[in-house]
């Protein structure tokens, strides 16, 4: 197997001693401010940080903190994407190893895409935002065209967007299935969770 493009080159991140370790959301989004002048890619980074949140919140039963764990990896995963695509998340986790954030949060934005940067998604919050970060740009490139946006969209119209090659063709189906494959919810639950939990978001 070829090495992926942007691989990092390994597997462990941050320092175990700071477990529990997380920046205040304001600085979190003044980073973005700094490095993400591209307001769509700050909106993709918002909503993926509220599905995420959500989903801890709501499906694993997650306290506060580790909510937030979820909600800052989401929010961070492609920080640097804009401002340095060459080196796109070894950037930004050398940032957050500087800042001394909670290693878990570095290893799930390290893990966001396995055959671009060869991390491996282990525990449930690295599977999910790897479930969470292509079909949330998705869903929301098919709520662009549409007059009412998220109002009346259903599962069934992004079902059938997804079979339509043309349609975000940016978007690889093939992430998405490999995503799909590593955890135990269907397609059809996640896109409505995506819908519903990212249609506010501004």
């Amino acid at each position: 197997m070829s090495t992926p493009v942007l691989a990092l080159g390994r597997s462990v991140f941050g320092d175990p001693a700071n477990k529990g370790n997380l920046p205040p959301l304001e600085d979190a989004h003044a980073l973005l401010a700094e490095w993400v002048p591209n307001e769509r890619l700050r909106l993709h980074m918002k909503q993926v940080a509220a599905v995420m949140k959500a989903w801890a919140l709501e499906c694993e039963g997650a306290d506060e903190l580790t909510a937030r764990k979820w909600e800052l990896a989401g929010l961070l995963h492609d920080a640097d994407w804009e401002k340095y695509p060459e080196a796109h998340c070894r950037i930004i986790i050398e940032k957050l190893e500087e800042m001394n954030v909670d290693p878990d949060v570095i290893h799930t934005i390290a893990s966001h895409g396995p055959k671009h940067f060869g991390v491996e998604p282990e525990t449930k919050m690295d599977k999910m935002i790897y479930v969470f970060d292509e079909l949330s740009g998705f869903i929301h490139a098919a709520a662009l065209i549409r007059p009412t946006r998220y109002e009346g969209m259903d599962v069934k119209s992004i079902l059938k967007k997804l079979k339509t090659a043309s349609f975000a063709a940016q978007v690889s189906r093939d992430d998405i299935n490999d995503a799909l494959s590593r955890i135990d919810t269907p397609l059809e639950e996640i896109i409505q969770f995506v819908i519903d939990h990212q249609k506010d978001v501004v």
